[in-house]
């Protein structure tokens, strides 16, 4: 049975080990991917949390409403399969990082950005002897081979599960600096957020909140979040 299903049909949902994986079974019938791929977890803390997910689950089926079992199909169903592709993408934002490109003004702005993404690429030579280079505009600046090439190691260094969590936080800060950072602990999803969304936020100061803006914001946070949940949930045995 796929993800893809509408009406709820299933009294349980259960986590179950197999053969050194973890699986998901609705009233014993074991749940695949929408793919139709295996949906193989390698721990039992994932396993229970998705399990959770479907067992939280009213008269319909909501796939948007489960963050981990989307993580966990597109780790199987479009990582796996494109690898190269996926750690080319993800690898790319460092070209253009966020957190390369600052304001000249006002010294506000200025003050805030240096405050917020400073301590990332800090952060980034220390761990990975990478130095981005900074910009003021918006006109592009280009990064050693030396810096892209260590940062492309670094995303290719991540097993399926953890480079689509990487890809995810990557794509949603528009930055691999925080997308790093939160991977590896540095920073947590609401701090990744407050960096991803600096200017913004700063312009809403201003002039004000925009509702779609403040939706999209939302949307934001939310993809670090389970994201980050995604990771401790690798990284651990038990729900």
């Amino acid at each position: 049975m796929a993800l893809d299903v509408n009406r709820r049909f299933y009294r349980e949902a259960a986590a179950i080990p197999d053969n050194g994986v973890w699986r998901i079974a609705l009233d014993g019938k074991v749940v695949k991917t929408p793919a139709r791929n295996p949906l193989s977890l390698p721990t039992q803390a994932l396993a229970e949390a998705i399990a959770a997910e479907w067992a939280a689950q009213d008269a319909k089926v909501k796939p948007d409403t489960m963050p981990l079992m989307q993580l966990a199909s597109t780790a199987l169903d479009r990582v796996a399969p494109d690898r190269d592709r996926i750690v080319a993408e993800t690898a790319g934002y460092a070209a253009t990082d966020l957190v390369c490109y600052r304001a000249d003004e006002p010294a506000e702005l200025v003050a805030r950005q240096a405050a917020a993404w400073d301590p990332l690429i800090d952060w980034l030579r220390e761990r990975y002897d990478v130095s981005l280079r900074i910009a003021a505009g918006v006109m592009a600046v280009p990064q050693s081979d030396q810096a892209l090439a260590a940062l492309t190691r670094a995303v290719a260094a991540q097993d399926d599960f953890r480079l689509t969590a990487l890809s995810v936080m990557t794509g949603a800060a528009g930055s691999l600096a925080i997308g790093l950072a939160v991977l590896e602990g540095r920073i947590g999803p609401e701090a990744a957020t407050e960096a991803a969304q600096l200017d913004e936020l700063y312009q809403a100061e201003r002039w004000g909140i925009d509702p779609e803006a403040e939706k999209r914001r939302a949307n934001q946070k939310a993809d670090l979040v389970a994201a980050r949940r995604f990771l401790d949930l690798l990284a651990t045995g038990t729900a």
